[in-house]
């Protein structure tokens, strides 16, 4: 059983295709890139790569002789970042989690299909295990040799399941932020609008055009593996569950019940006072969480 902070409590596919941009080594810095991958399905994912803030960002001018194009303490660290249900890559909360991360290593963030330019259509966290492995495989093509992945609500679901079934990537830490334990949750009024937004034809019109999310009309077929099922298969990656104890769309037994999956190789972060996901997540916990994956990757 791992032991969180202070004040928390602790618990314990073909290949996609990416088109590399090698980072710079010995001279020139890493820049940020903007590019389109695909996935193993064939969809077009939109992609973001952030240099680490201590490479791109360096604090003040070098001293003669020094070199200003040295790594960051965390090395070869990266952040892949997924993001939850009708975010995308530009969204404002996205671009906030990237630039907190980017003072632990560099970042890589991306659309979900049916998300921002992405191609495709969601399928609310099944498919999208494929996005996330482009993703992993552009971060490695970079030369990247630690990853490690973020999700928040629909991408925490997403991070757990790519870790239990996309184990030849070799994570080297997994964080899952406000996510689901079990599928078609609707105890809360936020999952029971959710449920019509997806289920239903005029909810998903409301999707398109309102949140700028395009979804599947077909149902799940078969039903993927469940998050709490994932949880149990990550071992032993390490693993970090965070919830907030206000949490409107999924209550304190969906955490409980991932980190009772995953034993004793998770940390189980419960946050007094925070809401959902990359909103209620502020610079101070994910300052926290990279503290922690700096830690656990190295």
């Amino acid at each position: 059983m791992s032991s969180g902070p202070a004040g928390h409590v602790a618990r314990s596919t073909p290949p996609s295709t990416v088109r590399p941009h090698r980072e710079t080594a010995g001279g020139t810095k890493s820049a940020r890139k903007r590019t389109f991958l695909h996935t193993a399905d064939g969809v077009r994912i939109e992609a973001v790569y952030e240099p680490p803030r201590a490479v791109y960002e360096p604090p003040c001018e070098p001293a003669a002789g020094d070199d200003d194009t040295a790594r960051p303490p965390a090395g070869h660290l990266v952040f892949v970042v997924a993001h939850g249900f009708t975010g995308d890559v530009n969204r404002p909360h996205v671009r906030r989690v990237a630039r907190a991360l980017a003072h632990h290593g560099a970042v890589v963030t991306f659309s979900f299909r049916g998300h921002g330019a992405s191609g495709g259509r969601s399928t609310v966290g099944d498919r999208e295990i494929l996005d996330l492995a482009a993703a992993v495989d552009w971060a490695r093509a970079l030369g990247h040799t630690r990853v490690v992945t973020v999700g928040f609500s629909m991408g925490g679901s997403v991070v757990l399941r790519h870790a239990a079934l996309h184990r030849e990537q070799e994570l080297a830490a997994v964080v899952s932020v406000s996510a689901p334990a079990r599928w078609y949750y609707r105890g809360t009024a936020p999952m029971r609008r959710l449920h019509w937004l997806v289920t239903r034809p005029a909810g998903r019109l409301v999707g398109r055009y309102g949140f700028r999310t395009r979804i599947h009309h077909r149902d799940w077929d078969p039903v993927p593996l469940s998050p709490v099922e994932a949880a149990s298969r990550i071992a032993p990656t390490p693993l970090l569950i965070v919830h907030g104890d206000r949490d409107g769309y999924f209550p304190l037994d969906h955490p409980y019940m991932l980190a009772t999956a995953a034993g004793d190789h998770a940390a189980l972060w419960i946050e007094p006072g925070m809401g959902h996901a990359e909103h209620a997540a502020d610079d101070a916990l994910l300052a926290r969480m990279g503290d922690w994956a700096t830690g656990v990757a190295g």
